[in-house]
This record gives structure tokens, sequence and C-alpha cells, in this order.
């Protein structure tokens, strides 16, 4: 074979990559009844939100009012037992708060707090709520019985004018929104606090 006879053979050279086959591209988009029902969704959500946000705020707003009570009467106890002191508790209506200590000697006394309660929250009762499960009287909106003085002592207890352990029941809520009906109750020989909340058929602790 003549040398001259062989053709040389020409390195294979590799064209341009096919690109990569797109699908087609999708023109479809929402369609009216889609859209529709996507509206109508909206509607019944924002419509839901009318009816309900009202009423969750009222009831945020009463959670929030009575714990401020809550959180004045146990302060005025543990300072009472910090400080060796009676300290009184007075409710003035229709939403005020005042802590004094009585000094030694007395009679003179040091106002501790004075507030008045938050969210628009008023000692208050509702027609057709009953008295809490502790059962403590529902004569009126403060309910301590007879007793013209109210006070934590040094040793932690809550006591009438006579120094008699004392039980009693504060009611709240807001004018006119029987759904904000809140309690709070104390148990005189330990002072126990505890806080109700009317669902509208009975008293949830």
């Amino acid at each position: 074979m003549d040398v001259s006879d062989l053709k040389p053979t020409r390195p294979r050279t590799r064209g341009p990559r096919p690109a990569f086959r797109r699908g087609r591209p999708s023109n479809a988009g929402f369609t009216l009844i889609e859209l529709l029902v996507v509206v109508g969704l909206m509607g019944v959500i924002a419509a839901m939100s009318v009816m309900i946000l009202p009423g969750a705020l009222n009831n945020a707003r009463a959670d929030g009012g009575v714990s401020r009570l809550i959180s004045i009467l146990r302060i005025a106890r543990e300072q009472a037992i910090a400080q060796r002191r009676t300290v009184r508790v007075v409710f003035t209506a229709p939403n005020r708060v005042v802590v004094t200590r009585v000094e030694v000697p007395g009679p003179g006394t040091t106002v501790l707090t004075d507030v008045v309660l938050e969210q628009g929250m008023e000692y208050l009762l509702f027609a057709g709520v009953p008295d809490t499960p502790d059962a403590f009287g529902r004569a009126a909106a403060v309910s301590f019985g007879t007793a013209n003085v109210l006070a934590f002592t040094s040793e932690g207890t809550f006591v009438d004018q006579n120094g008699d352990p004392l039980n009693g029941s504060v009611f709240l809520g807001k004018p006119n929104q029987p759904t904000t009906a809140r309690a709070v109750t104390l148990f005189g020989p330990t002072a126990q606090i505890r806080n109700w909340r009317w669902s509208g058929s009975q008293w949830m602790h």
C-alpha cells in the first residue's frame, strides 16, 4: 500500500450542543371563574373579620382591664407583707382603685397607688349574670358584705375593719356589653385572688 494513498483522518469536531428544548410557553392565565372564586373567598373572609374582630377586641380589652386590677391587688398584698404594714384598698365608682399604707404610729396614711382601670372597664353588674362559683356575694358590683374597711395585713390576709378575714367579689365590665363581664374574688384567710370570665352562659376560671 502506497503511503500516499492514506488519507489523513480529520479529527471529529463537535458542533454546538443543541439547546435544551423548552416546553411551549404557557399562555394560560386565570379564568373568569377562578377570579370570581378568589374574589368570593376574599369577601367571605372580610365579612367574617368584620363580625368577629370587634368582639375579640372587646374581650381582649376586658381581659386587660381586669388583669390590671388583679395586679394592683397582688402588689398591695406584697407591700403589706414586705413593709410590715396594713395596706388598705378602696374601690371608688366607676373604676378607680386607691391603695394606702397605714403608718405607725397612726392614724396617718400614705397613698401607694391611685389609678383608673384601663380599657373602659367599670365596677358593674349585668342583669342575668349570676354570682361566681365562689359564691362570695353579688349584692353590689363591689361586694364585701357590710365591711367599710378592706385591707391586707402584714401577715398577708385580707380583713375588714375588725381584723376579721373577709371574702368578697368585684364585678366589672364595659357598659352595655355583657360579653365583657368579668369578676375578681378574694378569699380572706389566704388572700387568694381568682379571675373569672363570663362565657355568655357560665363563669369560667
